[in-house]
């Protein structure tokens, strides 16, 4: 499900679309971008799939479909410029740098791959996210959003929604503890990772109402798959 692999969306504005078509090339011929789809009006953008592909490096819990394809990613990003579309109707306080940042420093703990590149220091973090493609603004920016997403499904679908110890339990035992044994990496402590897991546990929960709320918003709105070489109208 889009939640569980929550990654990077880049929040598109409104953008010209009538000549939006053919990938913009450099003198050599390299494809620069080019649009994938139009969610009501702003766009998506070759750029954002490989960047949304990229994040997956950052995420502690792994898609369970271990679905990483391209067509995926293009569906979890027009299905986040869908929900980023109305969290902005509902004129939320904006999330703050600090609260950004207080997530960022616990990821850069619990990233298995980060132990190799010592993220606890600046220099090991630009480093692992330099070889991932990011630098450290543009993961920023995609968080916030990340964040922004993540609040917006909470207030709307998780009231009332309650996570028992034994649930949290049973999936630190069963699903986190397994993943970082695969990496030889050794696990936080049930205790600091509480919060994540019950994030992961709610968005499980919401998954079908999200999913017939995201089929509604695409019949109300207007999503339009390119292809290479159309012209949007």
């Amino acid at each position: 499900m889009l939640l569980i692999a929550c990654a990077g969306l880049r929040a598109q504005t409104a953008k010209p679309v009538a000549s939006a078509p053919a990938p913009v090339s450099t003198t050599q011929g390299e494809a620069l971008d080019r649009v994938v789809a139009i969610v009501n009006g702003d766009l998506v953008l070759e750029s954002d799939v490989d960047e949304e592909r990229r994040m997956a490096s950052l995420q502690v819990y792994r898609d369970p479909s271990g679905d990483y394809s391209r067509e995926r990613a293009v569906e979890r990003l027009i299905d986040r410029t869908l929900i980023l579309q109305q969290a902005k109707l509902q004129q939320e306080a904006p999330i703050t740098d600090d609260a950004v940042n207080a997530e960022l420093t616990t990821l850069r703990k619990d990233i298995p791959a980060c132990k190799q590149y010592k993220c606890e220091t600046q220099e090991g973090w630009e480093r692992f996210l330099k070889e991932n493609g990011f630098t450290e603004k543009e993961l920023v920016t995609r968080w916030r959003e990340r964040m922004e997403v993540l609040r917006y499904i909470d207030i709307r679908f998780r009231n009332g929604i309650q996570i028992t110890p034994a649930e949290r339990r049973t999936y630190y035992e069963q699903t986190m503890l397994p993943e970082y044994e695969k990496q030889h990496v050794k696990a936080p402590l049930l205790d600091t990772m509480s919060d994540r897991v019950d994030e992961v546990l709610l968005q499980q929960r919401v998954t079908n109402l999200l999913s017939d709320w995201l089929k509604s918003l695409r019949a109300q709105g207007s999503v339009v798959m390119m292809k290479q070489g159309d012209i949007a109208q």
